[in-house]
């Protein structure tokens, strides 16, 4: 299976050059980075580096347009490449490398869609304070509950979808650029009727740099969550009809 690993990336000079070679020297994937024109220079590390043009492609864009549309940027270059699969993954090193390995297993065994979870089976995340550590605990159980979808951790980042999964979707029809773009992507591939699982993942806060959370993306999800029910109950989510 061809996979590419899409990192979406502003102003993360201090972390680019670390993970890259923690994927690429240990899995047989290609990396896809997707600048939102960060100051710090991190396309140009992204450049400098020996695997770039061979394993390693950089896309970048004009200006910062929330998480959601670099995604959605990857996604699309993917599918144009003609991917098999395609795994997100922060840049900041809070997703362990070493769990790409579960993710490859689990969509060999024949599921579209992979969820890597912090809270399946109980808390794996690590130095957070305990005001964000229930934040987060709270937004995923409110997102389960206004959104009908039986998983965890809707707001997790580290995934990984099928080319079938991403062509089931109608990819210019997902309107979140923040956190609610994770669960606009996983309440689209379940009610899509696709295998969909959610595996342990250890989440280890950032060491460097600062985290991109900001009171609008909160807002987003707040209001993001309801409307997936509605859209479903009039056939309005933005899947594909075969």
């Amino acid at each position: 299976m061809k996979g590419l690993v899409i990192i979406p990336t502003y102003n993360e000079a201090g972390n680019i050059e670390r993970i890259i070679p923690q994927i690429l020297d240990n899995y047989t994937v290609d990396i896809l980075v997707v600048d939102d024109n960060s100051p710090d220079g991190t396309a140009n590390i992204v450049r400098s580096l020996s695997y770039f043009d061979q394993r390693l492609f950089l896309l970048e864009r004009t200006a910062k347009d929330g998480l959601g549309r670099a995604y959605i940027a990857g996604f699309k270059k993917a599918l144009e490449w003609d991917y098999d699969f395609v795994v997100q993954m922060d840049a900041d090193l809070s997703h362990n490398p070493k769990d790409l390995q579960r993710f490859i297993e689990d969509l060999k065994k024949g599921h579209q869609a992979i969820f890597g979870s912090r809270y399946v089976g109980g808390v794996r995340v690590l130095d957070w304070d305990v005001k964000r550590l229930v934040l987060s605990i709270c937004a995923n159980i409110y997102a389960r509950i206004t959104t009908g979808i039986p998983c965890t951790d809707l707001t997790g980042g580290y995934n990984a979808y099928t080319k079938k999964c991403l062509e089931a979707i109608d990819l210019d029809r997902i309107s979140a650029k923040g956190y609610m773009f994770q669960i606009e992507m996983k309440s689209s591939s379940y009610y899509a009727g696709l295998s969909t699982i959610e595996v342990p993942i250890i989440f280890i806060d950032r060491t460097v740099g600062e985290t991109k959370l900001q009171g609008s993306i909160i807002y987003e999800a707040i209001f993001g969550c309801p409307m997936i029910r509605i859209r479903k109950l009039f056939n309005l989510l933005p899947i594909k009809i075969k």
